[in-house]
């Protein structure tokens, strides 16, 4: 057997070690890659705080341009503005029922404790009130101190 057939059968393949080494490699792209990935959960409660701060505050501001209270209930389909008045010529549009953006959503009132619905006015300075949303695993918090308008507050994370 000569020299050279002798290298040419040792170097056919790749060494155990260097498998190892690429194995490794893939294994931590792929890691980074995956923490890098926003939660879809995560998201989609964003997006139905964000909506529902803006309809708390439309519906706000038409409580204190009418005069008439208004409230905001949970309900088991959705959730509903109570005390917006809804003409056959002029319908209001948050009367009426509403559902979630994703049917799995859930809703409980923090603060004040107990409460069965929020406060939107007609008074421009109303209770501090704390919504939390729920989505799978994750919570979001939606609230006002009473006189600056709804807005998302700092995510608490994951239900244990």
């Amino acid at each position: 057997m000569n020299v050279r057939s002798a290298l040419h059968r040792a170097q056919q393949g790749f060494t155990l070690l260097e498998l190892m080494v690429v194995v490794a490699i893939i294994a931590l792209a792929t890691t980074a890659v995956s923490l890098t990935l926003p939660d879809a959960n995560s998201d989609r409660l964003e997006t139905e705080a964000l909506r529902l701060s803006a309809l708390f505050e439309s519906a706000r501001a038409q409580s204190r341009t009418s005069g008439v209270p208004v409230y905001w209930r949970v309900t088991p389909e959705g959730f509903e503005f109570v005390g917006l008045s809804s003409r056959e010529e002029t319908p209001n549009p948050l009367a009426g029922m509403r559902t979630w953006l994703q049917a799995d959503t859930q809703a409980n009132i923090v603060q004040p404790a107990d409460a069965g619905n929020l406060v939107l006015g007609p008074e421009p300075l109303i209770p501090a009130q704390t919504l939390q949303l729920q989505l799978g695993k994750q919570l979001l918090r939606l609230g006002t101190d009473g006189l600056g308008p709804f807005a998302v507050l700092p995510a608490t994370g994951e239900q244990p």
